[in-house]
């Protein structure tokens, strides 16, 4: 492993990890505190769904970000766009850790949680395709593991971020988390920042993007995708929706869920750092396997299990045992859900040729994360509609999103094996029918 390969995977890793320690820590927040604080005048059932209804507006925002830091990755480099994300999402949870609540502004505090939650899901959205690429680009073996480093960021930013609203919440009393205890974890937003902004300030340009940064470049990244790979583009958005739906049920909705049905937020949320921890292995290691076997089995094997899993895990969490909650939360989000996430980092990365590579990478990406944004909101609004019954409809709805990725999985070539870095002179069409063969 060189050096360079070494910084590009631990800058990976650190930056998704801040990354998603505040966008993910505004999902905890929306699940256990916003309805209250920034949405008081409302009915309870009617401010949940109103609080998750800001949280998915950052995944809206999600393939903006994509799209804009795409196309400047692809022309300018991966490097200074990584650079621009991390500052944009640490000023932007800060903010949010200094925004007045609807008791002392009024309608302006929703108004500006949805601003900076937008702001959030621009910045992640630009993230995610250039970190992903410096680990993949500097690979020459084992693309899927080191690319991997960039999603176990994701849930190794869950765990911090509900440790660090755990911590909080223990350390205060009921009224005081609500009046400002809350905001803590979003103030220390920026020192991750600093942190994160010198380690990735060591690590070099890919390989690959130099390369192909010597070729005449005669369109715009996003034609290129559009043109040359809608069909892959769109199959890619496929296999990654059932993925970032469970995603949202597991880490969102399930822990809304789980506390109306009784279980105490702290429980809550120490399932749900013990579960995210154990996604952190499991995204690596089944990655790992997806760089001997290939990205579909994996990725097929995980939305199977999670299709069957999927009507066993609302009867776990609404038991009365604390025991089978974290087994549901274990089982889902830390064994099946990496099977479906973790290989997608490489295979984003494979679908693409290196001039569009970031650009179309983020897009699909991007694109299926629109899943894990809506989830919440329409497993809420299903709830509330039945008045809080059954859960069948929301099991039924993961199923159908598994069955849909998978269909668009077995539709895509395997590309485990092709080479991301381009051939001096040689077209990027006949580059990629020569990885084919």
């Amino acid at each position: 492993m060189s050096t360079q390969l070494r910084r590009a995977v631990a800058s990976s890793y650190l930056g998704s990890l801040i990354e998603y320690y505040d966008f993910l820590l505004y999902a905890t927040a929306s699940a256990v505190v916003f309805g209250k604080v920034f949405f008081a005048d409302l009915d309870p059932a009617l401010a949940t769904v109103a609080s998750f209804g800001t949280f998915a507006t950052g995944y809206l925002a999600r393939p903006l970000g994509g799209l804009i830091f795409g196309h400047f990755g692809d022309r300018l480099g991966r490097k200074r766009m990584l650079i621009l994300t991390m500052s944009l999402m640490g000023v932007a949870s800060f903010l949010i850790g200094l925004l007045p609540g609807y008791a002392q502004i009024g309608s302006i505090a929703p108004l500006g949680l949805v601003l900076l939650r937008v702001v959030q899901g621009i910045a992640v959205g630009g993230e995610w395709g250039g970190a992903v690429l410096m680990s993949a680009e500097h690979a020459r073996s084992r693309r899927g593991l080191w690319a991997a480093f960039t999603n176990a960021g994701a849930p190794s930013g869950m765990v911090v971020s509900t440790l660090a609203m755990s911590a909080t919440a223990a350390l205060t009393s009921e009224a005081d988390f609500l009046a400002w205890g809350w905001r803590i974890p979003f103030l220390l937003s920026i020192v991750l920042l600093a942190v994160g902004l010198f380690v990735r300030s060591r690590v070099d340009e890919t390989p690959a993007f130099l390369a192909a940064s010597k070729e005449k470049r005669r369109r715009l990244p996003v034609v290129a995708v559009l043109r040359d790979h809608p069909r892959v583009l769109m199959l890619g958005v496929g296999v990654g929706l059932a993925a970032f739906v469970v995603q949202a049920t597991l880490t969102t909705f399930v822990l809304a869920y789980g506390v109306q049905q009784g279980h105490p937020r702290p429980e809550m949320l120490n399932a749900l750092t013990l579960s995210s921890a154990c996604a952190v292995a499991g995204i690596l290691l089944w990655s790992a396997l997806s760089d001997r076997i290939g990205r579909r089995p994996v990725v097929l094997a995980g939305v199977a299990a999670m299709a069957v899993f999927g009507f066993l895990l609302f009867p776990m969490v609404r038991s009365d045992s604390g025991f089978l909650l974290v087994l549901a939360l274990v089982i889902g989000q830390g064994v099946i859900h990496p099977m479906m996430y973790g290989p997608l980092a490489a295979l984003y990365s494979e679908l693409f040729d290196t001039e569009s590579r970031y650009t179309g990478a983020s897009l699909g990406y991007q694109l299926a994360g629109l899943g894990a944004g809506f989830a919440p909101l329409i497993f809420a609004e299903l709830q509330r509609a039945n008045g809080g019954g059954s859960t069948t409809p929301v099991s039924w709805t993961i199923a159908a999103f598994c069955l849909l990725s998978a269909v668009c999985v077995l539709a895509l070539r395997e590309t485990h094996r092709r080479d991301l870095t381009p051939e001096p002179g040689v077209p990027a069409a006949a580059q990629r029918e020569g990885n084919r063969g």
